[in-house]
């Protein structure tokens, strides 16, 4: 054998041995794989902070910006017979209570939920919610009517000058069922009819609509407090307004990320402390001092001033199960309302 090809051969060797090595480092049970909705540019940071705390290895498998959400939660129901991922991370508690409903997840209470509103998590602990967006108003500076409520879209004075997100659609979806829960289908019906005769435009997201009212366009819009908090930094002429604060009014809608953990997944202990590390109070402080710009579920925790701590605001009260049912009942109208 000449000198080059035992030296072939020892790099060979060496590199068997530290593949051996390596995946020694990572048994089975030490590995999580999660499924995640949340935006990766916000949810890949906290996954590698776990992975460097625990010592556990992080797969994830992210939502691609046109399958949002509905992509790995179509994933998780056509693997429900074998599962694949341990934990899913969702953007907001609809999917997660739709994936319980149909049987993927396995009730699990963290003791990091302890402070959590009930109000955020299941009953029975199949999905716990953190980190909440809130539905909040983007108007542009100097309008001449400064919309303070949803009533705002109903407003004369307002005719022709607002905008939203397209509802059959992510968060203004969740948020038009979420009036119906708590309002009634009737008086529900006579909102969208109002909207409709005020001459409301529809956008194809909260982020089209939030520039709109940037660029002058519009005079406001309902959007996420996320899309408020990215305009203010870019230095767009906007402000935002937590909606229906007053006596009488239902209070601001909130949209939490809801963690959950898949039933029989193949790792369920790493799943668990997956789990208990997201709903901790310091991931909580960790998105809130992000471009996320996240409200924190636990009370007393610090936030930049940008960020409102939910304790200071009027919330609107529902029933995540209640409003995950009242988005498939209301599709129907909603498809017509647009169609309009």
């Amino acid at each position: 054998m000449t000198r080059r090809a035992a030296a072939l051969v020892v790099l060979v060797v060496i590199g068997i041995v530290g593949a051996v090595a390596w995946t020694a480092l990572r048994p089975s049970e030490n590995v999580v794989v999660v499924y995640v909705s949340e935006d990766q540019v916000f949810s890949e940071p906290i996954l590698t902070d776990f992975e460097h705390d625990s010592g556990i290895w992080v797969k994830a498998v992210y939502d691609t910006e046109e399958t949002k959400s509905a992509g790995v939660t179509n994933r998780l129901i056509a693997e429900k017979g074998s599962p694949q991922a341990d934990v899913y991370w969702a953007n907001e508690p609809i999917r997660a209570e739709v994936l319980r409903q149909k049987g993927v997840s396995a009730p699990y209470r963290s003791p990091s939920a302890e402070g959590i509103a009930e109000q955020f998590r299941d009953p029975q602990g199949h999905w716990t919610g953190f980190s909440a967006r809130a539905r909040m108003l983007i108007l542009a500076k100097g309008a001449t009517t400064k919309a303070t409520s949803v009533h705002a879209y109903t407003d004369p004075r307002l005719r022709g000058k607002a905008v939203i997100a397209n509802p059959l659609f992510g968060t203004t979806t969740a948020h038009i069922a979420a009036l119906f829960t708590v309002w009634g289908d009737e008086r529900g019906k006579a909102f969208l009819d109002a909207m409709h005769r005020n001459e409301v435009h529809i956008a194809s997201s909260n982020g089209e609509s939030a520039d709109q009212v940037a660029a002058g366009a519009f005079q406001f819009a309902l959007v996420d407090s996320d899309d408020v908090s990215s305009r203010e930094k870019q230095g767009r002429q906007i402000e935002g307004v937590y909606p229906d604060q007053g006596e009488q009014d239902v209070g601001c809608f909130i949209v939490p990320n809801a963690v959950l953990l898949v039933k029989d997944g193949p790792h369920p202990e790493a799943g668990r402390k997956l789990i208990d590390y997201l709903l901790a109070p310091q991931t909580e402080k960790k998105l809130a001092y992000s471009d996320a710009a996240q409200m924190p579920l636990h009370t007393g925790i610090d936030t930049p001033p940008a960020v409102r701590r939910l304790e200071t605001l009027k919330v609107m009260h529902v029933d995540y199960a209640t409003v995950a049912a009242k988005m498939e009942a209301i599709q129907p109208l909603l498809k017509d309302w647009v169609g309009h």
